[in-house]
Order: C-alpha cells, then structure tokens, then sequence
C-alpha cells in the first residue's frame, strides 16, 4: 500500500514540474514574440548569421561574427559573399556586402501569421541591393540579396538580445 503512495506522489510531482515547465515556455515564447514585434516596428533590429546559402556552392556554416543591422533608416551590412559578380568594382577592391548605407525604400508587411517580411533596397558605389529579410516570432531571420551585377545570395541567422529560445 505504501508503495502505491510513494508511486503517486511521485507521479504527481513529476505532472507539476511537466506544467511548470510548460508555462515558463510558453512565457519565454510570449517574451520573444513581443521583443520581435517591438525591433521590427522600431526599426532596430541586428541579426547575427548562422549559414549562407549560393547557387553556385550550396549553403555553408559561416562564422559568428557576420551580421545585418538595421538602425533606422541605415542599413549595416557585414556578410561574406561567395558567386560571381559580373562587373569589376570601379576601385580595383571589392568591398561586396561590407557596408554602411542609407535606406532607398523600406516596406514591411505580415508574410505569415508568425512572421514580417521586410523588403529593402540600398545602393553603394559598387552596386545597387535588394534584400528581403523575414522575421520570425521566434527570433529566427532568413535574408535573400539581389543585385545588379551579382549572383544572389541568401542568409539565415538569428535576432540578437532576445531571450533564449525555449
């Protein structure tokens, strides 16, 4: 008899713990989602890259230290680029998709109930860019850039100062 106890207080520890849990995800969830929303309406966001994926080499693992940032209305943009560029920078060295520049147009609408699509376009002395970046509720962050005299490229990556996923 007293095994049959020692058996259901055990299972019902262990139901509180399970629900406990569940609701500190689902808080950490409802954090993130609202730390999301507020970067994307402000305009202040920074997405740290994981992998970068090519047509002509496949997707790769990329180093933490490479980033797009927006702050405002300026696009910072420090991303590693592998394709073919089908015209030689004017200067000789190509500074690729290393730059800082103001933004020509920005549009942002809903892409799925769980994400923001943002579509933008910057030009730099060596060629003119169009990235469409989705914003998941998640903190996760998908970048694709086109260009005018590049092959295109895409990134994905993740939010920065959010809390930690769940």
């Amino acid at each position: 008899m007293k095994e049959k106890f020692y058996i259901l207080c055990t299972v019902a520890v262990l139901l509180l713990f399970g629900c406990a849990t569940s609701q500190q995800r689902a808080e950490q969830k409802a954090l993130t989602q609202q730390m999301v929303t507020e970067a994307v309406a402000k305009r202040q966001w920074h997405i740290d890259i994981t992998t970068m994926s090519t047509l002509r080499y496949g997707t790769r693992t990329v180093a933490s230290d490479f980033y797009l940032e927006l702050r405002g209305d300026t696009l910072r943009s420090y991303l590693p680029y592998l394709g073919q560029a089908h015209r030689a920078p004017l200067m000789g060295v190509s500074q690729g998709l290393n730059f800082e520049a103001p933004l020509l147009n920005y549009q942002e609408k809903g892409a799925k109930h769980d994400s923001r699509q943002i579509d933008l376009d910057v030009k730099t002395q060596e060629d003119q860019y169009h990235y469409t970046i989705e914003v998941f509720t998640t903190g996760k962050a998908s970048i694709r850039v086109n260009s005018i005299h590049r092959d295109p490229i895409s990134f994905d990556g993740d939010l920065t100062d959010l809390p930690p996923a769940p």
